[in-house]
């Protein structure tokens, strides 16, 4: 006769801890929040920066160029989305210095329970789902930015979605700070120049020496055939890979928006309302926003804009305008105002549009 499970079984089939839920360090590891864009094209110059998908950070320097897109997928199931990173310009001529990294950063007050730097330092388990268009070897590396340490493991790709396990030892030398600051990379290295490929792979915890963090990969970018796409990411204690941990699509969004807010995308919603305000003088107008998620610090603006993108709508008239800036930002809140283009009433309330489906508003608290 069967017989339910106990928390005793489910700890011993996924690990201790956090056997019955919160075990995936990773935000979006299904790849399911896009605030900044769904596709980006010509990705690879000297630039770090998100392209698509929220907390996933491509950096790249190399002649060769790629489409990096949020890729709708019906192959494996249980998965709606994964980020796609499809070559369209190569590069067979690596240069020394040459990069290319898939890149995931993680606050340190996220990582104490690995205990790093202590006698009882916990193994880390990477999981993900993996395929190309053919063969090709890649490095998953975890570095610690707080102490200049890393740890380096291959993995193989093959043209038919696998389940990669990588499990890493636990580092006894190097505490994570207890903050919100950047302390670690999990980064795929998916290109690379001889000054990251020319020593011995560090697969145990070394101090950084570059030439030891890529050594056996292939090149993503030999080939404009090439592509790249994986989802399902999950980051846990513990040397047991469990099954991916599913959260909802409010939850996930939640959770990135500690470091990326959109307040306005015309591209979604046209014309998008946000906010109230009022005239401080004749050419300045001011608004205040109160945020959906407490943000990582107080963040900065990211802004699209042209020709009056926007409008400040009052006392049976209207301004447009295109500049914003942040006169106040603190992680709850924000209060933002115009410098030009403005011709009301001291004391005048109105309201705030975008009347472009180009402009966009977002605030960012990025590691």
């Amino acid at each position: 006769m069967s017989r339910a499970r106990t928390f005793a079984d489910l700890a011993t089939t996924y690990g201790q801890g956090n056997a019955l839920g919160k075990r995936n360090i990773a935000f979006n590891g299904d790849m399911a929040v896009s605030q900044r864009a769904t596709s980006t094209s010509a990705v690879g110059d000297t630039s770090s920066h998100y392209p698509t998908l929220d907390r996933f950070l491509y950096q790249a320097n190399t002649s060769g160029r790629a489409t990096v897109s949020q890729a709708a997928i019906t192959d494996l199931a249980g998965f709606r989305f994964a980020q796609k990173i499809d070559v369209t310009t190569a590069d067979t001529s690596i240069g020394a210095s040459e990069i290319a990294l898939f890149q995931y950063m993680i606050e340190g007050q996220d990582l104490q329970q690995f205990k790093k730097g202590t006698s009882n330092a916990e193994k880390m388990t990477l999981s993900f789902y993996v395929k190309g268009n053919g063969n090709a070897t890649y490095v998953y590396e975890l570095y610690d930015n707080d102490n200049a340490r890393q740890i380096s493991k291959t993995f193989s790709v093959t043209s038919s979605w696998t389940r990669v396990v990588l499990t890493y030892d636990g580092d006894t030398t190097g505490a994570f700070g207890n903050d919100n600051q950047l302390s670690l990379y999990a980064q795929i290295w998916l290109h690379a120049g001889s000054n990251y490929t020319s020593g011995t792979l560090s697969t145990t915890w070394t101090a950084q020496s570059a030439a030891n963090r890529a050594v056996g990969i292939s090149s993503f970018y030999s080939s404009t055939d090439n592509e790249f796409y994986i989802t399902g990411l999950q980051l846990e204690v513990g040397e047991q890979a469990t099954p991916f941990e599913h959260r909802s699509f409010g939850e996930e969004l939640a959770l990135c928006q500690r470091y990326y807010t959109v307040i306005v995308d015309g591209s979604v919603s046209n014309p998008s309302c946000f906010g109230i305000g009022t005239y401080y003088n004749s050419s300045n107008f001011y608004g205040s926003l109160e945020l959906p998620t407490e943000m990582r610090t107080a963040p900065t603006i990211d802004l699209t804009t042209g020709g009056d993108w926007f409008v400040m709508y009052r006392n049976g008239g209207s301004d447009g305008f295109q500049d914003i800036t942040l006169s106040t930002a603190m992680t709850r809140a924000i209060e933002f105002y115009n410098q030009t283009q403005a011709n009301g009433t001291a004391g005048q309330a109105g309201f705030f549009r975008s009347i472009n489906s180009g402009a966009k508003f977002a605030v960012v608290a990025e590691l």
